[in-house]
């Protein structure tokens, strides 16, 4: 285990992190030179074309120093605040982590949040400023930054063009401790994430804390006492790489023939039934997601293939939490959370992509909670859920922490667009040293999950970085927005909003709706109502036909046949007429 060294790289967004990971598996010949490229860690389609990281992704290297040979097993993780527990799990994984920092940019909002949440758990941490190469660096103000985390030296690196990727070896192998395990130990090993194989099953990826897992061990998964023999394990390269045994202190996955999904939750702690263990390890805290959404099949997709779709990626994604539900319109589908909207989006593309169905996705809405006259309260994800309003005691609705940072030129364009976003300031100060600020605010996680971070990036340039976790809740006049399309109320269009915005946000969204919703053959009423009052209503107009247009001259009376004929025909198509909408109407509601 001394020659072992487990470690993340962690950093804000686009600070480097994933071509730090390429120039490190170039330098130990981890894939061959002609199998190389950018974002190599990156092989889900969705990260490449969006040039972010969505998943951690594991990988075992071997290097030599000083005539030893160390196995580094490294974690890279996604930047993104929506993936922030990517970044929590795979730091229970590891004894050390590799603190990205750009130096053209400095330290930002996730760098501070990542940081210290290493810090938290008493990770090792070694800094590392990259992108030396470019001349628009202020050197001597990140390395002040840098010491608001950690007081060690950081390194200079350019991981564009290779510079100081041999001294970033030489700290991790001297600096990160080697993992602290006894392979006489009862076995426990964490399970750190999980994906299906159709072939396989279940491929659990591992890290074994003590003890030693063999082939053909009976495994204890120590949360259900499910029992599973091992067909198959072995260590992560760029594929599975098969061995004998891992052993306390590896990185690694296994395959025992796990068909039943709901036995394999990440977090989960591994025994054998031939050194069994008595108590598990810690695992993670429960995630508590903070967008809802329903999914329903679409198309030619049947509920059966959704189901079965969604339990299957649930494996590789610990923050998607669903449940089933009905809707009188689009039938049986699923209520969803999500840790953002970005998350909801990556969701919405790899079950389409990767499981090759279609669906609809309804818009989005946040967690209220509701205090009834009886004194019971209620967490309403589902605006179907919402109580008649005549029950209710108060309303309460969600906030959010928020850690923005921001140059000082930007100053008053952000702190205009968070008073617009209903923020309440915290503490505004200087990062020393430097012409820079960080903005604390609360602010209403409703406000945040429509067009925030767009916005914030535009008034500051793209130079404003943004960082938040969950508050507390405050009073809010909550109303349940309907919308009707001829005449029948469509509930996955449904909204809770406040009751002041409830005309303007009526208002757009009908107008909006009149814009997507293709014209029928009959004219379509499409009306916004609060209860029994409608507050915004619009009418999309029908297609028409010119039925006349065969006649040539003639009494004009057979003319008004063929129209009277035609309005008759429209009259019975408004009674049994149905609307197929777009998924664009869904997206409406929220853009509203």
């Amino acid at each position: 285990m001394e020659n072992i060294r487990n470690f993340s790289i962690i950093a804000h967004i686009d600070h480097g992190k994933t071509t730090l990971a390429d120039r490190l598996l170039e330098t130990t010949r981890t894939i061959e030179p002609s199998k190389m490229q950018e974002q190599v860690l990156d092989n889900m389609p969705l990260e490449r074309e969006r040039g972010i990281t969505i998943k951690a992704h594991p990988i075992r290297m071997v290097y030599n120093f000083n005539g030893k040979e160390y196995v580094l097993n490294l974690i890279d993780t996604p930047g993104h605040v929506d993936f922030s527990y990517e970044v929590t799990r795979s730091l229970a994984a590891v004894e050390g982590v590799l603190l990205v920092i750009d130096g053209s940019q400095g330290v930002e909002a996730q760098t501070v949040a990542h940081g210290w949440l290493a810090v938290s758990q008493n990770k090792k941490i070694i800094s590392i400023i990259n992108k030396i190469d470019l001349d628009n660096i202020d050197l001597s103000s990140v390395l002040s930054q840098i010491k608001t985390i950690t007081d060690d030296e950081p390194i200079l690196a350019s991981a564009k063009e290779g510079i100081g990727i041999y001294e970033i070896f030489e700290k991790i192998i001297k600096d990160i401790p080697g993992p602290q395990g006894d392979i006489e130990k009862p076995t426990k090993a964490l399970i750190f994430d999980s994906y299906f194989d159709p072939y396989k099953g279940v491929v659990l990826y591992v890290r074994v804390f003590d003890g030693t897992i063999r082939e053909d061990d009976t495994i204890i998964l120590m949360s259900n006492n499910a029992s599973y023999q091992v067909i198959e394990l072995g260590t992560l390269r760029m594929g599975l790489v098969k061995k004998r045994e891992l052993k306390a202190g590896e990185v690694g996955y296994i395959c025992a023939g796990i068909r039943r999904l709901s036995d394999a939750s990440v977090g989960d702690t591994i025994t054998t039934k031939e050194n069994i263990a008595k108590e598990a390890l810690p695992g993670y805290r429960k995630l508590k997601p903070m967008v809802f959404a329903s999914i329903y099949p679409a198309g030619q997709t049947s509920f059966e293939e959704l189901s079965s779709s969604i339990e299957k990626y649930s494996l590789n994604d610990s923050g998607f939490v669903f449940k089933k539900e009905t809707s009188p319109a689009l039938g049986f589908g699923f209520r969803c959370g999500f840790l953002g909207i970005l998350h909801m989006e990556i969701v919405q593309e790899r079950l389409e992509r990767e499981y090759g169905i279609s669906i609809i996705v309804s818009s989005p809405s946040i967690p209220y909670r509701v205090y009834l006259n009886t004194g019971k309260v209620l967490e309403i994800e589902n605006p179907s859920d919402f109580p008649d309003i005549t029950c209710i005691a108060k309303s309460e609705e969600p906030y959010i922490n928020a850690t923005i940072v921001v140059p000082e030129e930007y100053l008053s364009n952000v702190l205009n667009l968070v008073k617009e976003k209903r923020g309440i300031k915290k503490e505004i100060k200087y990062i020393e040293g430097t012409q820079r600020l960080i903005l604390n605010y609360e602010i209403p996680l409703s406000e945040m999950i429509v067009d925030f971070h767009d916005r914030l990036k535009s008034v500051s340039c793209g130079f404003a970085s943004f960082d938040y976790d969950l508050s507390d809740y405050k009073e809010i006049d909550l109303v349940k927005l309907d919308i009707l399309l001829a005449g029948e109320v469509v509930e996955p269009l449904a909204s809770l909003i406040r009751k002041e915005d409830a005309y303007s946000k009526a208002k757009k969204l009908v107008i909006r709706l009149k814009e997507i919703i293709p014209r029928q053959q009959f004219a379509v009423t499409v009306q916004a109502a609060i209860g029994k009052n409608v507050i915004a209503k619009e009418i999309i107009p029908s297609f028409r036909k010119d039925v006349t247009a065969k006649c040539y001259g003639g009494d004009v009376t057979r003319k008004r046949k063929l129209l009277e004929r035609q309005k008759e025909g429209k009259r019975r198509m408004k009674m049994i007429g149905k609307l197929n909408l777009p998924q664009e109407a869904f997206q409406a509601v929220l853009r509203a």
